[in-house]
This record gives structure tokens, sequence and C-alpha cells, in this order.
């Protein structure tokens, strides 16, 4: 289970949230069975979507994170409720790369550069909210970064890490996103530029034990802020064989009756790994409830 916190400066010029996802990412490791690189490439969009999913408003209301810059990882996508809840894949879970200049994991290697940051928010309206800026570096958090100034005119920063065991377990993930607000001034972007100057990589504060609030306060050290709100959110599949049957249906008739011909279908949720098996039978019910 992870642990988030979203804050305010007493100032009310500007709000910053962070997140410990090292539960999190680690399952979705566990499940995908990801390489060192791409369980970094998708730690951090899932640790993203996990902070900005905190900031919708409506129970039922969700954002899906997708990148995909032409790189050997090929599309990551991170699904988020509005509790923080995550969910994702990354299309190719077994990527081997070199390190990078830095001596690091090379996610934007993995990841690509050619290619689009996707934002979906579904609000509950009659069409979702799409998003979508170019791919600047491949490391995600200075993607997303661009995505909040372009799309959303949101000066931000965000940081972003996943720190990864020789055994491939995750040993610390997470991440942090400063954004200001419209009251904010030339001093309040000068303070946040000297608070964040030297702070060290996030992964670095997680593995140090410091907890989401501590973490705000010692990113926003220039500011004195005050908690919103905080939640657990955890690694979480809404797939049931319900929305699997439905799923089928769309296919439409056609798709159902050459299913039916086969003994079983089986079919695998791309973000828990859980099977669903459909005997002809049950194809052939499936093809008598499309007609109602």
């Amino acid at each position: 289970m992870g642990k988030l916190v979203r804050c305010i400066s007493v100032d009310g010029t500007l709000t910053v949230m962070a997140a410990d996802t090292t539960d999190i990412v680690n399952k979705a490791a566990n499940i995908h069975q990801t390489s060192a690189v791409t369980s970094a490439a998708l730690g951090r969009l899932l640790s993203a979507a996990s902070l900005m999913g905190s900031t919708l408003k409506g129970k039922d209301d969700s954002i899906t994170l997708k990148i995909n810059g032409g790189g050997p990882a090929g599309t990551v996508i991170a699904v988020s409720d509005s509790q923080g809840n995550v969910r994702g894949y990354v299309q190719q879970s077994v990527v081997e790369l070199p390190l990078n200049k830095k001596g690091k994991l090379d996610v934007a290697g993995a990841v690509g550069t050619n290619g689009f940051v996707t934002v979906i928010k579904d609000l509950g309206m009659k069409e979702p909210y799409i998003g979508q800026t170019p791919i600047v570096t491949g490391e995600i958090a200075e993607d997303i970064t661009a995505y909040f100034a372009k799309s959303e005119q949101t000066p931000s920063v965000v940081a972003l890490g996943v720190l990864v065991n020789p055994d491939l377990s995750v040993k610390a993930a997470g991440g942090f996103i400063i954004q200001l607000l419209p009251t904010a001034t030339d001093d309040t972007i000068e303070k946040v530029e000297k608070s964040i100057k030297d702070i060290e990589p996030i992964t670095t504060l997680i593995a140090r034990g410091m907890t989401p609030e501590e973490i705000c306060r010692h990113a926003l050290s220039e500011f004195e802020i005050d908690v919103l709100d905080s939640a657990q959110p955890q690694y979480k599949c809404y797939c049931s064989k319900k929305r699997v049957e439905a799923a089928l249906i769309s296919t439409g008739r056609e798709g159902l009756e050459e299913m039916a011909q086969d003994e079983k279908t089986e079919v695998c949720c791309q973000f828990c790994d859980k099977k669903y098996v459909f005997t002809s039978s049950d194809i052939k019910a499936l093809i008598e409830k499309s007609k109602k």
C-alpha cells in the first residue's frame, strides 16, 4: 500500500503533493515480470498517475497516462482513480539496455523520444478530456512537466523515481509535484528554485525513510505548508468477468461466432494478468445476449 499526501502553502501561492509508491511499483513489477529499466519506466508513470489522479474531484473520475516514444519498451500506460489507486502495463516487459551516461537506468532509451505523452481524463462527461504533448526527454518527469505547462498552462516541478535492487525488487519508488497557483509571484518562483536547488533524488529521500509529508516540507523548505489530505493508494485492477463479457460482446457477432468454434477462449487482463476462460457454450450465450 502506498502513501500519498497533498499540501498547500500557507500563503496560498502553490500546492505540493508527494507519494511513496514503493509497494505499488513492486506489485506491478511482480505482475508483469519487468526488467530493471521497464520497472523504472512503468513505476515512474504509475507514480505520476497516482499523484495526478488524487486531484480528481468525482468519485468515479479517472485519469490515463500513456507514453510511447518509439523505444523498445513500446507503449507504457498507467491508469488512476480519484483515490490515487493505480494499475498499468508496459508493452514489452523485458528490455535490457546499458546504463546511461549518468550511470542510471536508461529509461529514455527504453521509452524513446520520438512520440507523445497522452493524458486522458474521464470526468463523467459525454466526452473525456484528452491532452497530448510531444515527449521532451523520455525520462517521464520532464515530459509530465511539459504536459502541465503546454496543455494545462500550469507551471510545475515534477520529480519521479524508481530504485531497483539487483534482484529486480523495488527498493524505493515515488514522486512529488509542485504547482504554482494563479496567486504566485516572482518571489514565489525564486523561493521554489531556492528550495529545490540541491534537493536529493526522490528515491534517496524515500530510501532514507522520509514520509510523503516530510518530503513535501523538505522540497519546499522556504515555505510553510499545511496538509490538505492524505491517502493510501494501492495497485488496484477493476477487471471482472462481467466487464470482460461486455468487451467480448463489443467485438461483434462475427467475432463471437468465430470464438464459439473453439473449445475455450482465454482472455488475460493486461493490467493484473488475471485470466478469464470462456467455453464454447459461454460464447454462444454471449451471442444470444448480444441480440437483445
